[in-house]
């Protein structure tokens, strides 16, 4: 008997401590499951190289579309000279002058030129920092437009009508019957007309991006006119010659009115001789009419 019970209690005993060594193992090496749920969950987004917040948005502005318009205004001592020294420098930019305005100085206005270029958009700025050459620039302004939509939209349109007009030439090719081949060349001209507009639009927008338009206004330093009075002798010096210039002009004027004047007295000499005959014409038949009737009264008074 106390042997049995010895075995037993042996027994109990390793029972006891195979039951501790499950539970510590379940500590120490949790289920799968259990992992995954107490274990942050991690973005996938960052599993893939996504980037992080802290790391810059790609540039894009190489498909950037820009349309550079502005005005520059120069004084110059010699504006149409000034003006041949921008157009040598906008020919050595493979640019293009669109228009050319000069106007010399007087003495009652000062000399101006006004030229309307076109040059390559990435040397814009250059180009009009480099103005400073050609005299005293008092004024710059320019306009950025961006027009990356516009573009993209024309690119895009323009690539789904070649794509049409290609896939209606093809059913042209194999059309079977008349009446399919006269409606797939009906849309074919219509497709291909608004491919040519669009193809069009978007070349000129290639050259307002491609070139940038400035207008440049060169004019000379408003100087005293010469012969301007800057005293009061030389006021009435210049009230005397004002004066006298015009009583020129005015004896000029009376010269070129006198045929006119005859011609007027002329025609005012015939109208009165016509009134003058029209008004005769009635007294002289009421006259008349007056001495008939007296005549009959003198008859009726006779008769007994």
């Amino acid at each position: 008997m106390r042997k049995l019970a010895v075995v037993m209690i042996a027994l109990l005993g390793l029972v006891f401590l195979a039951g501790c060594g499950d539970d510590e193992a379940g500590v120490r090496s949790p289920e799968p499951g259990a992992l995954d749920a107490s274990a942050p969950a991690v973005a996938p987004g960052f599993r893939e190289g996504a980037p992080s917040k802290e790391s810059p948005a790609p540039s894009d502005s190489s498909t950037r579309k820009e349309v550079i318009t502005g005005s520059v205004d120069i004084t110059a001592d010699d504006p149409i000279a000034a003006a041949g020294t921008v157009v040598d420098r906008v020919t050595a930019l493979n640019g293009r002058v669109d228009s050319r305005t000069e106007q010399p100085g007087t003495d009652k206005r000062v000399a101006r030129a006004v030229l309307s270029v076109r040059v390559p958009a990435d040397k814009t700025d250059a180009f009009i920092t480099d103005l400073g050459d050609a005299g005293t620039v008092t004024e710059i302004s320019t306009n950025r437009d961006d027009v990356t939509m516009q573009w993209q939209d024309l690119d895009a349109r323009i690539n789904a009508l070649r794509a049409s007009v290609d896939r209606l030439k093809a059913l042209i090719a194999g059309a079977n019957n008349t009446a399919d081949l006269i409606a797939a060349e009906e849309a074919l001209s219509s497709r291909q007309g608004e491919l040519d507009s669009l193809t069009a639009q978007k070349r000129s927008l290639d050259d307002q991006v491609a070139l940038s338009t400035l207008t440049i206004t060169l004019t000379a330093e408003k100087k005293q006119a010469p012969g301007e009075p800057d005293s009061f002798w030389d006021g009435i010096v210049s009230g005397w010659n004002s004066l006298v210039d015009w009583l020129g002009d005015a004896v000029v004027f009376a010269g070129k009115a006198v045929p006119w004047l005859g011609l007027f007295v002329l025609l005012g000499g015939v109208l009165y001789a016509v009134l003058r005959v029209v008004r005769r014409k009635p007294r002289s038949h009421t006259a008349k009419e007056t001495s008939g009737a007296h005549s009959a009264g003198d008859d009726q008074t006779e008769q007994p």
